[in-house]
C-alpha cells in the first residue's frame, strides 16, 4: 500500500525562484514539488504538495492530515515564528511532523531564530535549500515505517 505524506508550504513560497534568490535559491516551488515527487516515489510514498499564503488554510490542511496522511512535512514560512494556531494543529495531528526551511534560520534575523513549529516536530532541517525537502522525505519515510 502506498502511503501519502502532506508537504505544506506557507506564505511567499509561491515566489521561490524570484524572491531573494541569494537567500532562497533559484529553484521554483514547482521544481521543489518535482524533487519531492521523485524522492517520495523512490521510498514508496505519495505526496500531497500544497502552498498557501493564508494561515487558516495551513491549519485546515494539518487537521486534514490527521485522517489522510501518514506524516507531514511543513515549511510554514513566516508563520514559523508567529503561529500558535498552526502549532496547536500540528500538536493534535498525531502523525510525525518534519519542519523544513530552505535557509538557515539561525544565520538570519534574530526573530527568525524561534520556531513554534519545532515544538511539534520530530526533526528540523534548515539551510540546505530544496535538498532539505528530500532529506525530510527520507526521514519521514523511516518514521512512518516504524509507526
Amino acid at each position: 500500500m502506498t502511503r501519502t505524506i502532506f508537504i505544506l508550504n506557507g506564505p511567499n513560497l509561491n515566489l521561490l525562484g524570484v524572491r531573494e534568490p541569494t537567500v532562497y535559491g533559484t529553484e521554483t516551488l514547482d521544481d521543489v514539488r518535482r524533487r519531492c515527487e521523485a524522492s517520495a516515489a523512490a521510498r514508496g510514498l505519495q505526496i500531497d504538495f500544497r502552498q498557501s499564503n493564508h494561515e487558516g488554510d495551513l491549519v485546515d490542511w494539518v487537521q486534514e492530515a490527521r485522517v489522510k496522511a501518514a506524516g507531514v512535512i511543513i515549511n510554514a514560512g513566516g508563520y514559523t515564528h508567529t503561529s500558535v494556531a498552526i502549532l496547536d494543529a500540528l500538536q493534535a495531528v498525531e502523525v510525525p511532523v518534519i519542519e523544513v526551511h530552505l535557509s538557515n534560520i539561525f544565520r538570519r534575523d534574530a526573530f527568525r531564530h524561534h520556531s513554534y513549529m519545532s515544538l511539534a516536530a520530530k526533526g528540523v532541517i534548515c539551510g540546505l535549500g530544496a535538498r532539505g525537502y528530500e532529506l525530510a522525505i527520507d526521514a519521514l519515510a523511516d518514521l512512518v515505517a516504524t509507526e
